[in-house]
């Protein structure tokens, strides 16, 4: 299927300031940054992990612990889509989740299976105090009732739209963009 460029509706510095805002909202929330670790979403989630972390270093001076999540053997859709073009990565929690306030990122919020995949993943590992989910884009559309804590951009869109988020860390640039299916027929 080939996809064509919609419209670019975030460039590298409106994602800046969602992830800077964002980061003050969290840490407003947790009155402080004490037993708050980040998870990523493997892949793009964990980029931005690190980039709310480093925004919560620079406004508090607290440094906060950045894990990473593979939920690929959590999903409930193995087999039923191809698989990813790219290798997901692998969990990686330096911490114990147990007792701690866990702020999940991912980069785009659709339909909420990835996110129940990542709950399942986390609980598995420990009982966190709480968690919480914080998103670059939410874009509608959710088939479970999952509702993001903290949104860096709301995006209504079609279902037959795709949202692309590019962060630097693994695509070289940082942008997000609508694209849609392109009929050659």
């Amino acid at each position: 299927m080939r996809l064509r460029e919609k419209a670019k509706v975030m460039d590298q510095e409106t994602i800046r300031r969602a992830v800077t805002r964002m980061a003050h909202e969290i840490v407003e929330r947790n009155k402080g940054a004490a037993s708050l670790c980040l998870v990523g979403i493997q892949r793009r989630g964990v980029s931005l992990a690190r980039r709310l972390a480093a925004a919560i270093a620079a406004a508090e001076g607290v440094e906060i612990p950045v894990g990473a999540l593979d939920v690929t053997g959590y999903r409930d859709d193995r087999g039923l889509r191809p698989a990813p073009p790219e290798p997901p990565g692998e969990t990686v929690l330096p911490f114990s989740v147990t007792g701690q306030r866990i702020v999940l990122v991912d980069d785009v919020l659709y339909t909420g299976r990835t996110v129940r995949a990542a709950l399942d993943a986390l609980v598995d590992r420990g009982r966190p105090a709480c968690i919480q989910l914080a998103v670059l884009v939410d874009r509608g559309h959710r088939e479970l009732p999952i509702r993001p804590d903290y949104v860096g951009k709301n995006l209504p869109t079609s279902s037959r739209e795709l949202v692309t988020v590019r962060v630097a860390e693994v695509d070289g640039r940082d942008e997000v963009v609508i694209e849609e299916p392109v009929d050659d027929g």
